[in-house]
């Protein structure tokens, strides 16, 4: 694929990583892949705003071939260490060692610990400006949107914003801009990438956008440093992480379940009934065989959250607990829940989950239904109207 053109001597060079299906140590699937990209900025100092996986460094060299020699570049700006996004900066200087590296100071101490290199580095940090000629780029610092080192770039001259991981998704296609691809697809990669990674710095997130609308600078395209680029209405990806940083919610319920020997998954299916039946919209998800970055995903704009779980050995499944130290660990705010399952001659793991709800930050909603051994028809009843009172409590009735 070749170098695209995002504006006069500006170009994406990065690269399509068709393949990869899952990322973060297989905690978030990428069935649709992935982009790393990477952008060329032509003027009186050629200029390179982040890298792109190690792996694909030569894909991105030629793109770079293609418009300028690999070894004119003057200035290789690194808005995020991650080794997806730095990964082809050591070979970069191997080629360009007279390059100077702009960075955070976070980014620099980063670098020098994850490639053992030291470069020509000038630490940058909000409101610092560099000249590359007839255009300047501009840093603002964005700490934990997602690590420490994270910043923003800005060009005023072409009003293009480079924010790095924010605004992105995990999207590989052979398009490059969102007038160009399905809409519905687009917001659902958006989103399900703000959910898995972005989800636990909302407040973050939210106060940085705030200062940058404080700003008051325009922006006519943001450039992501994975997936698509927002050219068309690139203030509907800032309206959206808006909503989603504020934690905004719709009526509806995802139920994750885990079961030894199906007790449990006959409660789940009458307490899908029941919220059914009182007309609010519900997901089921058998942890150990779903995708979860997906249930994730789906838990992102629910009010309601229910889990369904086993006793053994006293406590959680361990499908289930690997599924809820990820969930605690995204602090899903402004949630109710509520917990059910069975359990054989002891129990143990619905309190647990409980605790693990309050540590998160979920409120409880109602008690726990729990049932020892296998529900008989009382019980399914019970379950039936179990989902149908936690319905009404999402709707607010």
């Amino acid at each position: 694929m070749s170098a695209v053109k995002l504006m006069d001597d500006i170009y994406w060079v990065g690269a399509l990583d068709w393949n990869i299906r899952s990322f973060h140590g297989y905690t978030y699937s990428t069935p649709r892949g992935t982009t790393y990209n990477s952008y060329l900025i032509l003027d009186e100092k050629v200029t390179l705003v982040d890298g792109v996986h190690a792996a694909f460094a030569e894909e991105s060299f030629e793109k770079i071939r293609q418009i300028v020699p690999l070894e004119t570049i003057d200035y290789v700006i690194v808005n995020h260490i991650e080794p997806d996004h730095s990964g082809s900066i050591p070979a970069t200087m191997k080629y360009c060692p007279k390059a100077k590296v702009f960075g955070t100071a976070k980014c620099k101490e980063g670098l020098e610990n994850e490639y053992h290199q030291q470069y020509d580095f000038q630490v940058v940090k909000t409101g610092d400006k560099i000249s590359l000629g007839k255009r300047t780029l501009s840093f603002i610092e964005a700490p934990m949107i997602h690590w420490p080192d994270s910043m923003f770039s800005y060009c005023p001259e072409a009003q293009l914003l480079l924010p790095n991981d924010a605004f992105g998704q995990h999207y590989a296609t052979s398009e490059r801009f969102d007038d160009e691809v399905p809409e519905f697809l687009l917001l659902d990669e958006a989103a399900k990438y703000y959910a898995n990674i972005l989800w636990p710095f909302a407040a973050v997130i939210l106060r940085k956008i705030e200062e940058i609308q404080k700003m008051n600078i325009p922006i006519k395209m943001i450039a992501p440093s994975h997936g698509i680029i927002w050219r068309q209405d690139p203030m509907k990806a800032v309206e959206a992480y808006v909503r989603w940083s504020k934690n905004t919610t719709q009526n509806k319920i995802v139920i994750a379940y885990e079961t030894m020997w199906g007790a449990t998954e006959k409660m789940a299916k009458q307490i899908v009934e029941g919220i059914m039946d009182s007309g609010v919209s519900v997901k089921l998800y058998h942890v150990p065989t779903s995708d979860r970055s997906q249930i994730i995903a789906d838990m992102f704009d629910a009010k309601g959250i229910m889990i369904g779980c086993s006793t053994h050995d006293n406590d959680i499944l361990p499908n289930m607990a690997g599924f809820l130290e990820f969930l605690k660990g995204l602090k899903p705010k402004n949630r109710i829940g509520c917990v059910f399952g069975s359990q054989g001659w002891a129990g143990g793991a619905l309190k647990s989950i409980s605790d693990i709800f309050t540590e998160a930050g979920v409120m409880i909603a109602q008690p726990e239904l729990s049932v020892k051994y296998s529900p008989d028809e009382a019980m399914l009843k019970r379950c039936y109207e179990y989902g149908k009172s936690f319905a009404q409590q999402v709707k607010g009735k």
